[in-house]
């Protein structure tokens, strides 16, 4: 997921269970109050991400580095297992009505918070109320207002909460209405912002709320004990957590280091227990039994601000867009088990016809063409007066998205003959930079919330959203809206899966709103006493099954 999304953005996830008693410490050494005693050893882990930590807070996270740590302090009715299909969490249990449209969901006995406050059906039902407010600070009001009877008309203060296809009968109950049959909805509740937040608490903390870990309440296997959104976050075993007892690691340690060579250096002294490797280190390590590589549904691509200048010409688009030799970038640059893309959804994606993934409906979208590239950019050119463009292009400042942007910068010298600034900035500011529009082109990522298009292609709906290229207020962009509106309401998948073809050919050929890169994949090296580890498709991390031996 989904469940998804950030500018080139790897979760570069790196585990360490070293013994010892230094910050990457893996079985730690037995308290010496319990030596002989036959009392279980504390164990932890330590991983890292390559960005830093944006924001704890539910309602304002919507990228993978704050989803990883939020997906293991907080819960939702289901959680994904280990094989990546949903599972009852909160939830006991969930009855389906026969035409699809009604979830009876009924909670476990004695969920508690992290501070003993009661989760209730009641606590589920604000804190979607919340989440569906159209000024939602992470931009994903539309995960429940597209689906939830009367979210939408909520959400634009057209109707109250009373009128919201969310029900509580009593304290165990959920009911929720949807729009139209969702074969995903199960899915979708293991995404965050679907959990449970002690809404009390919530309101009490005001603009405090997630500024550190006493403005925190957790409703999932994890505590945060210390917070440092440049340097990490170290979380604890929940102790009122529900699964308690299947939660084996105590401890877990995640740093933020942004160069990979520090992260491999760690791993050979034996602080880290996975490292992911950069493209050059990958032909020293691949014959290795520590070797292996990971994809994710998660696509790498370059966003172009519609409406900027020079990017706001179609033909200028399309030129850039042509001119990156994807399949060198993935072979040569990456070397990782990445994938050129041609779309910005996965082709192994789930098309919700039986049998038939995505890709195979779609078929080829976007390639590199070098001749047809230049013919573009002469005519976009010609269109602006004559006048050749000056381009920028921003993107984070960790390793993968420095060696990807120095690519592109030769590519379009190569091809079209131009120099691309590259504007190399924190995680955060490039982001900041994206929402506000002060930008020609980013380098961006999605990840998948949930294993369907739409979880890709919804987001380029949000007319608000600058960070999507200012798509929207035009002829074509009102029609990709249709699409979408259009698929959200068609209940024949065959026509539904065809709607969301044409969805994305309109966004990726028609339109060039973005030029797809890659599939990321990442290469590892991963010591053998970390036991299930998972990383499901979507890329977020999931802690509540690993153990270490």
């Amino acid at each position: 997921m989904k469940k998804i999304a950030a500018a080139v953005l790897t979760m570069a996830l790196l585990l360490s269970a070293a013994t010892g008693c230094n910050s990457f410490t893996g079985n730690s050494a037995e308290p010496a109050s319990q030596a002989g005693s036959g009392a279980a050893k504390p164990t932890s882990v330590s991983f890292y991400l390559e960005n830093e930590i944006p924001t704890l807070n539910q309602f304002a996270a919507s990228d993978n580095i704050a989803f990883t740590v939020l997906n293991n302090i907080s819960e939702g009715l289901y959680r994904l297992d280990m094989n990546d299909e949903p599972q009852p969490a909160l939830a006991e249990s969930c009855k389906v009505s026969d035409d699809k449209l009604t979830y009876t969901f009924t909670l476990r006995d004695g969920l508690k918070f992290s501070n003993g406050d009661a989760i209730t059906s009641k606590v589920f039902r604000e804190t979607w109320l919340e989440q569906m407010k159209a000024d939602a600070k992470n931009g994903y009001a539309f995960i429940l207002t597209d689906y939830i009877v009367n979210g939408q008309e909520y959400s634009e203060k057209k109707v109250g909460a009373d009128q919201v296809g969310i029900e509580t009968p009593d304290d165990k109950t959920l009911v929720v209405k949807l729009k139209a049959p969702t074969p995903y909805f199960l899915s979708l509740t293991t995404f965050v912002p679907y959990y449970a937040v002690d809404m009390s608490f919530y309101q009490k903390q005001g603009a405090s709320y997630a500024l550190g870990k006493d403005n925190l309440v957790y409703s999932g296997p994890y505590m945060v004990t210390q917070f440092d959104a440049a340097s990490g976050v170290t979380l604890v075993k929940n102790p009122n957590y529900w699964d308690k007892d299947n939660v084996k690691v105590d401890t877990v340690n995640i740093k933020i280091i942004k160069e990979q060579s520090t992260a491999l250096n760690l791993y050979k002294a034996g602080q880290l227990s996975r490292v992911k490797l950069s493209a050059t280190d990958v032909p020293s390590y691949k014959s290795s039994k520590e070797f292996t590589t990971h994809t994710i549904f998660r696509t790498n691509f370059i966003q172009f601000n519609t409406t900027a200048e020079g990017t706001k010409n179609l033909n200028i688009r399309k030129a850039l867009s042509m001119a990156v030799d994807n399949n060198t970038l993935v072979n040569t640059i990456l070397n990782n088990g990445s994938e050129a893309a041609n779309g910005v959804v996965p082709k192994s994606m789930s098309s919700g016809i039986a049998g038939k993934t995505f890709g195979s409906l779609q078929g080829t979208l976007m390639s590199y063409n070098a001749e047809k590239a230049k013919e573009y950019w002469k005519k976009g050119v010609e269109e602006l007066g004559g006048q050749v463009p000056q381009m920028t292009l921003v993107l984070d400042d960790d390793t993968e998205n420095k060696d990807v942007g120095t690519y592109l910068q030769s590519q379009f010298k190569s091809v079209l003959g131009i120099d691309v600034n590259l504007d190399s900035k924190t995680k955060e500011a490039r982001r900041s930079l994206m929402k506000t529009g002060k930008y020609q082109m980013g380098l961006n990522a999605w990840g998948a919330d949930y294993d369907d298009p739409m979880t890709y292609l919804q987001i380029w709906t949000e007319n608000t959203n600058s960070f999507r290229g200012n798509f929207k207020d035009t002829e074509a962009a009102d029609a990709y809206v249709k699409l979408i509106e259009e698929a959200h309401a068609e209940r024949d998948t065959a026509k539904r899966a065809d709607l969301l073809v044409q969805a994305e050919k309109s966004l990726v050929v028609d339109n060039a709103v973005v030029a797809p890169l890659y599939y990321i994949g990442s290469a590892y090296l991963v010591k053998p006493n970390v036991k299930n580890l998972v990383e499901p498709d979507s890329g977020i991390l999931e802690l509540k099954y690993t153990e270490v031996d």
